[in-house]
C-alpha cells in the first residue's frame, strides 16, 4: 500500500522548479559571464528531479513485512522489529531497538492517512 503525498505539496515542487528555470532561461542570456545564474538552471534541475521521484515513489510504502520511507536514500523497518509507535503533532515516530522512523503527517494526503492510522492501530494492537 502507497501512502501518497498532498497533491499541493507536489505542485509547489513542480511551479518552484518551473520558476527557478524561468528565472535561469531570462538571466543567463542576460549576463552570461556571472556563473551564479547557472545556479537557476540547477535549482530548478533539483525541484524538477525531486516532484519526479516524490510523484512517482509517493511517501511511504507498507509490504507485507517492512514499512520503506522514500527519501533521497530510503528508510525501511521492518514490523515484526516494530516495539513502538508514538504520535505527536505533526510526526509519527516508529521506534525499533535499532532505529526509529519519523513520519511527516502534514505532507501526507487525507485519505491516505486514515489509511495509515488504521494500519498503525492493528500494528500497535499486534505488538502490544
Amino acid at each position: 500500500m502507497k501512502i501518497r503525498y498532498k497533491r499541493r505539496y507536489l505542485r509547489w515542487n513542480l511551479v518552484f522548479g518551473i520558476f527557478w528555470l524561468i528565472l535561469g532561461v531570462i538571466a543567463i542570456p542576460n549576463n552570461s559571464e556571472n556563473f551564479l545564474n547557472y545556479g537557476y538552471l540547477i535549482a530548478a534541475l533539483l525541484y524538477i528531479v525531486n516532484y519526479l521521484l516524490k510523484s512517482k515513489n509517493q511517501h511511504l510504502t507498507i509490504e507485507n513485512e517492512r514499512i520503506i520511507l522514500h527519501n533521497l536514500i530510503p528508510k525501511k523497518i521492518y514490523k515484526s522489529d516494530l516495539i513502538h509507535i508514538k504520535k505527536s503533532a505533526g510526526v509519527i515516530i516508529l521506534q525499533t531497538d535499532k532505529s526509529e522512523l519519523r513520519i511527516k503527517t502534514h505532507l501526507i494526503d487525507k485519505n491516505s492517512l486514515k489509511d495509515l492510522n488504521k494500519i498503525l492501530k492493528h500494528l500497535n494492537a499486534k505488538n502490544a
